[in-house]
């Protein structure tokens, strides 16, 4: 139950800029804060990017296809232009929000869209840290003086904190991602993936095609761990192309000890996790929290992961987790065979991560955010309206249509 005092309900618009149609972590973070603040009495609607024939929860209202975009070292489908403006204008006009929340703001898509032509108490949440980001630096000026329509910032983390403040200025409250805790602790381990001494089983999630997830770094990792424990499994979770065939390309005969499990559902995502001996989290960069770290906590499995700053700062800086050198494979598979050799260290880091992860849950992330609303709310009785001068903009993307730029 939550500490805080009764709040009148709000009506709350959240504004999500990547599509549906391939959810990642952006997604179902807008997913659950819209569903914990409904559990709280508040009315949630969300705009997102999605196809017509894609399934989308009755709070949702999908704003159309996305269309496959470079960003951050990944994929993510966007959707952008006079069309979905006007979708914005509607989806605004008939909510009458208390507040509107704003997720990546500066991304090409709904959230700058509708950035542009909201006026009221607007919360806008950074995800993204990058040290060096071309992408914000040619977002900047579209988005300078819109900026200054936010009535407060949330990152995710430190590191999406200090990306914000070095590539556009100002600052932000640091709330980050939460996790249903309770669900992935008491999630039920699978026989499928539950590993023993002598066949130890450690799990890795994410899109298997994406360089920067660190697939490659565990691959790279596989041969010399099986030296040693040679029963090992390795359970690669996650879409993507890559699969079987590089990985016996890379290993051989070792790739049979390798196990592709394709996507996995929100269920078998818990009851893998809780079934592991190890969860390794080999990603090379653009991480600004890591969420799945946190979900791997809940769970009980060890966490081993790279040593970025995000994820020694998740990991409590090492005491609730194992890191190793990022991007070394070598480092990665001695930290693996230290840890699968070493049951009190596991029991040791678990205990620990048990403690940390309560930080994480939406019962704590919920109240913060919550408390954001009502700094922004403060005040104002009129709800989020139209910006007249976003009329600018719309003549701006009425140019563009006639181009023949619209998505």
């Amino acid at each position: 139950m939550s500490g805080r005092p009764p709040q009148r309900p709000l009506r709350i618009g959240i504004v999500c800029p990547y599509s549906f149609d391939v959810p990642g972590g952006v997604q179902f973070h807008v997913r659950d804060l819209a569903e914990a603040l409904m559990a709280r009495g508040h009315t949630v609607s969300v705009l997102a990017p999605a196809d017509e024939d894609t399934p989308v929860p009755p709070y949702m209202t999908a704003a159309g296809r996305a269309v496959p975009v470079r960003y951050n070292g990944s994929v993510a489908r966007l959707t952008f232009g006079p069309v979905t403006a006007a979708r914005v204008r509607k989806w605004l006009s008939a909510g009458r929000f208390d507040v509107l929340h704003l997720h990546e703001p500066v991304t090409p898509s709904l959230s700058m869209l509708a950035l542009w032509i909201a006026e009221g108490p607007v919360v806008a949440t950074f995800h993204t840290s990058q040290e060096r980001s071309r992408s914000l630096q040619v977002a900047y000026p579209l988005v300078r003086q819109s900026l200054e329509k936010i009535s407060a910032r949330i990152a995710v983390s430190e590191d999406a904190r200090r990306t914000l403040v070095e590539h556009l200025g100002g600052d932000a409250v640091v709330i980050p991602n939460g996790v249903y805790v309770d669900t992935f602790a008491s999630a039920v381990p699978d026989p499928r993936w539950t590993g023993t001494a002598e066949a130890p089983t450690v799990a890795f999630l994410g899109r298997i095609d994406e360089a920067r997830k660190g697939l490659p770094v565990l691959l790279g990792a596989v041969r010399e761990v099986l030296a040693t424990h040679p029963g090992t499994r390795f359970l690669v979770a996650g879409r993507g192309e890559t699969g079987p065939e590089e990985a016996r390309e890379l290993l051989g005969d070792a790739a049979d000890a390798v196990e592709f499990l394709g996507g996995v559902s929100d269920e078998d995502k818990a009851r893998l996790l809780a079934s592991v001996d190890v969860y390794v989290a080999p990603q090379t960069g653009g991480e600004s929290f890591g969420i799945v770290l946190v979900e791997a906590m809940s769970a009980g499995a060890a966490v081993v992961a790279s040593d970025l700053g995000a994820f020694s700062r998740v990991l409590d800086d090492g005491t609730a987790g194992v890191l190793f050198r990022t991007g070394d494979s070598a480092a990665l598979a001695d930290t693996l065979v230290r840890v699968l050799d070493d049951p009190e260290l596991r029991r040791t880091v678990v205990a620990r991560a048990r403690e940390v992860v309560r930080r994480y849950d939406w019962s704590t992330v919920t109240d913060q955010v919550l408390t954001v609303y009502e700094m922004a709310v403060a005040g104002r009785d009129a709800p989020v309206g139209e910006d007249p001068s976003s009329l600018r903009g719309a003549r701006l993307l009425d140019l563009r249509r006639g181009r023949g730029e619209d998505r």
